[in-house]
């Protein structure tokens, strides 16, 4: 069985963050560990406070993980601050970690901030050129490469200059663009690949992020070529909103529960 960790906060309405991990670990067939970096009270209405974990704690679950349970692949979600990105890259070279799929996660469904502002930099800077694949939304991808992407032709163009500050690989996700059809955008040195599907009418919105770099990582980790990681991820977290459980007040969570793809 192969080994994925998650670097990521702990989402204490299960919907997203290690939790929201987790579960698409096991749904994937691999072994989950994790390493927490924050501790949020939130629920599918907002997110009411956030605990930084202290960063020798940071460092010593890492090296722990690392030490016994080295893994095939990983993902960071949420870094909550400078300092823990700084924390975080130092672990992932100290322990020449691969496969990593880095979620960039700024702002919560519900509007809230994950990130503090001063921490982009030090995503874009430090994080960015390790990552095998970075997952940007529309406006993370903005902030990452400081400029306007609100269109397809600008999603490329962002995919491309991540790249250039050194990530392997780019999915720019466009969920937030107007259209009935969502194109989400999978750029590497050699292809720009789009991937379609039809909106679904829902709410429940709550940890896609996470979920689909999870999923990606766990592909990865199961010796999948990236296209076809992002491809089998992209089509769980479909399956996973199409039969969320309609829970909570806010934007719910999805459906962990759905079934994954199977096979390597």
């Amino acid at each position: 069985m192969q080994i994925v960790l998650t670097i990521a906060g702990s989402d204490s309405g299960g919907g997203a963050g290690i939790q929201a991990d987790l579960k698409t670990f096991h749904q994937f067939g691999v072994f989950g560990t994790s390493v927490v970096v924050a501790i949020t009270a939130q629920n599918t209405r907002a997110v009411t406070a956030i605990h930084p974990i202290p960063l020798a704690m940071v460092r010593a679950q890492l090296d722990a993980v690392a030490a016994d349970l080295p893994p095939a692949a990983f993902k960071t979600g949420m870094l909550a601050t400078a300092a823990l990105v700084e924390e975080v890259a130092a672990g992932i070279a100290r322990h020449g970690l691969s496969h990593y799929v880095c979620d960039p996660v700024m702002v919560a469904s519900s509007g809230d901030r994950l990130l503090d502002a001063d921490a982009v930099c030090t995503v874009r800077e430090r994080l960015v050129p390790l990552a095998a694949i970075v997952t940007p939304n529309l406006d993370e991808a903005a902030m990452l490469v400081e400029d306007t992407v609100e269109t397809v032709a600008q999603m490329e163009r962002a995919g491309r200059a991540l790249l250039r500050l050194g990530a392997g690989a780019a999915l720019v996700k466009g969920g937030h663009l107007p259209d009935e059809e969502i194109v989400d955008l999978l750029v590497t040195p050699a292809e720009v690949r789009p991937f379609r599907h039809a909106r679904l009418s829902t709410t429940s919105t709550h940890g896609t992020g996470c979920t689909l770099s999870a999923a990606v990582a766990a592909g990865l980790a199961l010796g999948r070529p990236l296209s076809r990681a992002v491809a089998d991820a992209l089509g769980f977290v479909h399956a996973a909103i199409a039969s969320a459980p309609g829970l909570g007040a806010g934007h719910g969570p999805l459906n962990h529960f759905a079934a994954a793809p199977a096979g390597t």
